[in-house]
């Protein structure tokens, strides 16, 4: 049987990896320890290493260290004669509801990432107004038009905010090509409060971030272990030892999958998501070796008795907060 390796974005939107990566962390200091752990230089190496592995798709938004998660990516564009597709977000705020506006980020995305065109832009979160997704989505519908977009997308839309952006593109004659949402073993609320169900009706794909649960799906933290998380992750009430205790009967059995399939624990955690069709995990990346691991989710499948038995198992799962993203 052959495995896809790639993926396309909505109906017809362009064909991507079918595993991506996230570049939150790239250039971000607050939540993440850009400057400190990770350098450019590092991020360069790991961007190389994700382009000789097959993984070609990368996600970024505007506010990822205030723009420089874009800066970065856009210099990786420029060291390399690889192709690689790229998907950005746009950060709507009250202020920036107007047509002018949102042109503007877009144009200034454009510029940071040194490209005329990218293959996918975002909403990153839903406006708390009709009137503002409106005129959003207008303005991104004229500009896939002008070729500047190949697909749009939102983010962290429900179920009823999901089928009134692709109603209000249709409009104007534009599909919506993709959902980035919060999707792993340990959040699976999307399964039961409806917005998965829209998707596959609407022909939607979805990028599933956080599909390691910012590490706690990698195996790496454990709670007889003195390894933690660095940043602001070490706060977070998921990594202390009683959390990752319960957490341990799912890990065992990644880990068992593991060994059968010849896979690391991650790499068994991002297949289960790419085994539910029309899922793109789009996992961080800050070194070449994550890069090499992530990209080995991709090329082979667990069985559908395997998949069902991690769902069995992580039905229970906690939801991991999606923090800043």
């Amino acid at each position: 049987m052959t495995i896809a390796t790639t993926c396309q974005l909505g109906p017809n939107g362009p064909t991507v990896s079918a595993l991506g990566i996230g570049t939150w962390a790239w250039g971000d200091s607050l939540y993440w320890t850009y400057g400190q752990d990770y350098d450019e230089a590092q991020l360069q190496t790991t961007f190389a290493t994700a382009i000789a592995a097959g993984v070609s798709f990368f996600d970024t938004a505007e506010i990822y260290g205030l723009g420089e998660s874009e800066r970065i990516l856009g210099r990786c564009l420029q060291q390399g004669d690889q192709p690689a597709q790229i998907a950005t977000k746009y950060f709507p705020i009250p202020w920036r509801f107007g047509s002018k506006a949102v042109q503007k980020a877009l144009d200034q995305s454009l510029e940071r990432l040194q490209r005329q065109s990218i293959e996918l832009y975002q909403v990153h979160w839903p406006p708390a107004f009709l009137l503002g997704q409106t005129k959003i989505l207008k303005t991104l519908a004229a500009a896939y038009k002008r070729g500047q977009i190949q697909a749009i997308g939102v983010s962290n839309y429900n179920a009823r905010q999901l089928r009134q952006a692709h109603a209000l593109l249709a409009e104007q004659g534009v599909p919506l090509a993709v959902n980035q949402v919060q999707y792993s073993l340990l959040e699976r609320r999307i399964e039961t409060n409806g917005s998965l169900a829209a998707a596959r009706e609407l022909g939607v794909t979805i990028l599933a971030y956080c599909p390691l649960a910012q590490g706690l799906l990698t195996g790496k933290y454990r709670p007889d272990a003195d390894s933690r998380p660095t940043g602001a992750r070490k706060i977070n009430p998921q990594f202390r030892s009683q959390a990752l205790e319960k957490l341990q009967p799912l890990l065992d059995q990644l880990a068992a999958l593991g060994d059968r399939y010849d896979r690391t624990i991650p790499q068994v955690a991002l297949n289960w998501l790419i085994a539910q069709g029309n899922v793109i995990p789009i996992p961080g990346a800050k070194s070449p070796a994550q890069a090499q691991d992530n990209a080995g989710a991709l090329g082979w499948q667990l069985s559908p008795e395997d998949v069902a038995s991690l769902a069995q198992l992580s039905s229970g799962g906690r939801s991991l907060a999606a923090a800043a993203h």
